[in-house]
């Protein structure tokens, strides 16, 4: 007999993009003890397929979400799907003067193309669900401006501005909501921090905590407990919204 908890997604599949890691790891592990059956999808297989069998009910997909085919060859392998977390995504620190071409194309090829690639190859199979549900993950950098984040931030904007866009041509039929999550405790700060700030981590990482109105950084199952209320039955009436998770950044 289904639970008569809320937030239960009994029945249901879920695909979760950069699933192997980070926020879409979390996601994948909140979805699956809700109940749902969740597709791993990951560039990296084999952190995929370590996730999927540590969630019971998970399945590793393969996807190059910047590549149209391998996007369609995942898509075409699954029979049904009702909920599509398009969660991958990269960063980039810079202003516009260290931003060159290249990494601008990067940025907008993982945070837009894949996104766009993802969703439209998704929606033959969100179309015949009868509780279909779309969740991005933006930022509050597509909200607010940070600096030197020049193409990390239009990256986000375009996220969010998807997201309206969706919502606008598929209410009724399908939901379609936003989470902007501000700095979160993942492996992709980690790697920022290597990267810039490898002689001063404890430093900068308070910074970041500073930055962060409560004082610290936010967790990755904070964010995916969003996911799965914005998924669930209970947030029926949430539609085209842009959710804030960010400890009162855009608050301020």
């Amino acid at each position: 007999m289904p639970s008569t908890r809320p937030f239960r997604l009994d029945g249901r599949t879920a695909l979760v993009t950069g699933g192997g890691s980070g926020i879409g790891a979390q996601t994948v592990r909140v979805l699956g003890e809700s109940g749902a059956r969740v597709l791993v999808a990951d560039l990296e297989e084999a952190a995929a397929q370590q996730l999927a069998d540590e969630v019971a009910g998970a399945v590793p997909l393969a996807m190059d979400v910047t590549d149209p085919a391998s996007v369609e060859r995942a898509l075409g392998s699954i029979d049904s799907l009702d909920i599509l977390v398009n969660n991958a995504g990269i960063g980039h620190v810079g202003s516009i003067e260290e931003c060159s071409l290249d990494d601008w194309r990067a940025v907008m090829r993982v945070n837009v193309e894949g996104p766009f690639l993802v969703t439209a190859a998704a929606l033959p199979l969100l179309t015949r669900s009868t509780r279909p549900s779309i969740v991005n993950i933006g930022s509050v950098a597509g909200l607010v401006g940070v600096k030197r984040r020049f193409a990390y931030c239009a990256s986000k904007g375009a996220v969010v501005s998807m997201t309206r866009s969706l919502a606008a041509d598929y209410a009724g039929r399908i939901r379609v909501n936003c989470v902007c999550p501000g700095t979160v405790d993942t492996p992709f700060v980690e790697a920022y921090l290597e990267k810039y700030h490898r002689h001063e981590k404890t430093e900068v990482r308070k910074q970041l905590d500073a930055r962060q109105p409560v004082g610290r950084l936010g967790r990755p199952e904070e964010i995916a407990h969003l996911v799965l209320y914005l998924c669930s039955d209970e947030a029926e009436f949430v539609h085209g919204s842009m959710m804030a998770i960010d400890g009162g950044w855009t608050a301020l």
